[in-house]
């Protein structure tokens, strides 16, 4: 690849470029963000080449756009990248959520949805920013792509390619799919921390609570410290299939309260052992 543009040079966006970069996967880099310190830093640490303000000069002759930004500045993005995009320029993204991103693009791009490519790399931290990012991040991996039906696959591939130069395996799913199944495993888990630590802190004696929390809480919160913009807008963005993993958690709470008031151990025990052998199966075959 001979130019990549980033729009978001954050954990995920600046993760990808070092990661390209280490691979000698592509030869110039131009990032775009809001912040003009912020893409100053990633100037400094090496993670982009160039820093540009004017969408036409950076996509000018740009083989590949990632948007690496929070879901909700998709569409504005890509309405104002229609305006100078190649027909030869490939468009892709790193968001967490994609049946409305695959409707950004119709909307956004029109006739040229095609060369949209709508990505999205299970990876992350609950660190942000580009100072967090590392060559790493998508080493063993997955990310998931749902391509539209009309999209070339010879551009599929380029995608694909840049993902596999960055560590990561490469999966294809519709993007209905793949919401149902990330609000499940991803964006429910993040709502259930964010509501603990939030409903914790929340208590007048909140000081003494956190004084005394030790590793239990700490690994169930950790994903609590993640981004909160974009922790918002995935959880609006896939509001259908969070609600109904929502009831159905809130469904199981009910099932161990009941538990619990008729003390009913074996039920308890029979639910923690279903559980706790699921968990460790999962994580005896997960790659970190």
């Amino acid at each position: 690849m001979n130019k990549l543009v980033i729009f978001g040079v954050g954990l995920i966006g600046g993760s990808v470029a070092l990661a390209l970069k280490q691979a000698q996967a592509v030869k110039h880099i131009v990032g775009i963000g809001r912040d003009g310190d912020h893409l100053q830093t990633a100037l400094e640490l090496g993670v982009i080449d160039e820093a540009q303000t004017s969408l036409a000069s950076a996509l000018d002759q740009a083989d590949m756009v990632l948007i690496a930004a929070p879901v909700a500045q998709t569409f504005p993005i890509l309405q104002a990248i229609a305006l100078h995009l190649s027909p030869d320029t490939i468009v892709t993204d790193a968001g967490s959520t994609k049946s409305d991103i695959v409707a950004y693009a119709e909307t956004a791009l029109g006739d040229r949805h095609h060369q949209f490519v709508p990505g999205h790399p299970i990876a992350g931290a609950e660190k942000s920013g580009v100072t967090a990012a590392r060559a790493d991040l998508f080493s063993h991996k997955n990310v998931v792509l749902t391509p539209f039906s009309n999209t070339p696959a010879s551009d599929i591939t380029k995608v694909q390619t840049m993902w596999k130069a960055c560590g990561a395996n490469v999966i294809k799913m519709t993007a209905a799919e793949h919401d149902r199944i990330f609000a499940a495993v991803s964006h429910l888990p993040h709502l259930l921390a964010f509501a603990l630590v939030n409903e914790l802190a929340s208590r007048p004696n909140a000081d003494q609570l956190f004084d005394f929390a030790a590793s239990g809480f700490r690994d169930f919160s950790r994903i609590a410290g993640s981004h909160p913009e974009m922790w918002r807008d995935i959880s609006l963005a896939n509001q259908s299939a969070l609600l109904d993993e929502l009831d159905a958690y809130q469904a199981q709470l009910s099932h161990v309260r009941e538990l619990l008031q008729t003390q009913d151990g074996a039920g308890l025990q029979q639910l923690f052992e279903r559980a706790s052998h699921a968990r460790n199966a999962w994580a005896r075959h997960k790659k970190y």
